[in-house]
């Protein structure tokens, strides 16, 4: 598909809110013209070791939206995420909104439906959220307009969202010394990752691009804002021209080395509900963990 006209003259407020735990961003992006907003991948905090769930990052954003007096309008998981929990249904109960994610979510929930043993009352449909984003697909935040891109092959149903000049990029693209995320994943594909970016790269060089989780390589400070232009000359994994072959080859040696997210068993179940934890036949929460499913 080819991108909607863009207009670069909107510059949404982004604000961004670092998870030390998990090295999540999550942001709250803003219409400049009026009190509408959305928010990116939030963080529910987990202590998985005491079973027991905590809500201060997702307080943190709604303190910070209340202070502004913002409306908030959409809640959009760029993905179904591995290394941390969602708090789209926490912060839709405190501000509203409605929570978005990628169509494919229904290949995600299939997939992960089989390894977690859900039973039939387990829609796999991607019904537990208010909008499934196909390619292409536009929406409002106040008089902003927002568009999707669909960039698979870290997750089937991996999304970047366009909203005047700032990307969102979720784990498609990492800093330019952080390169790109793991396709190694039920689902996942390095080609098809190497491809998404490629459409990604052909945004606006001054675009900026918002990242979705960053590690501090080299022990610098911890960074999320980058540009399109950046992106193309220096990113590690795909910059200065690296081929297909190459990339592939790459990411499926590197991918080999790295172990399981720490969260990736209660991520996967909670994420995969648009951030409801899973109950047992009782009707209590509770997570599975399953033995060499993974």
């Amino acid at each position: 598909m080819g991108f909607p006209a863009l207009d670069m003259s909107v510059e949404p407020r982004v604000e961004g809110f670092f998870d030390p735990a998990s090295n999540t961003i999550s942001y709250i992006v803003n219409d400049p013209a009026s009190d509408a907003c959305a928010i990116f991948d939030s963080v529910l905090d987990i202590d998985y070791a005491a079973g027991r769930i905590t809500y201060s990052n997702a307080d943190r954003l709604i303190e910070a939206i209340r202070k502004r007096g913002l409306v908030l309008e959409w809640i959009i998981e760029t993905h179904v995420h591995a290394d941390h929990l969602s708090a789209a249904p926490y912060l839709q109960q405190q501000l509203g909104g409605k929570i978005g994610v990628g169509a494919r979510i229904a290949e995600v929930q299939e997939t992960f439906g089989k390894v977690f043993n859900e039973g039939t009352e387990f829609q796999r449909d991607g019904s537990q959220f208010d909008a499934l984003f196909e390619d292409g697909d536009t929406y409002s935040i106040g008089g902003m307009s927002g568009f999707a891109i669909a960039t698979p092959g870290h997750t089937p149903a991996c999304m970047v969202h366009v909203i005047g000049n700032a990307a969102f990029a979720g784990d498609t693209l990492f800093m330019p010394d952080g390169g790109s995320a793991r396709a190694d994943f039920p689902g996942g594909d390095a080609g098809e990752l190497y491809d998404s970016i490629q459409k990604l790269l052909t945004l606006p060089e001054e675009m900026r691009l918002f990242i979705c989780h960053d590690y501090g390589p080299g022990g610098r400070a911890i960074a999320w804002e980058t540009t399109i232009g950046q992106q193309r000359a220096e990113n590690i994994h795909v910059g200065g021209g690296k081929t297909r072959e190459e990339f592939v080859r790459f990411r499926s040696e590197r991918d080999a080395q790295l172990s399981m997210p720490k969260l990736i068993i209660p991520s996967l179940q909670v994420n995969m509900r648009a951030g409801e934890i899973p109950r047992d036949v009782s009707g209590a929460p509770m997570l599975k963990v399953p033995v060499n499913g993974l």
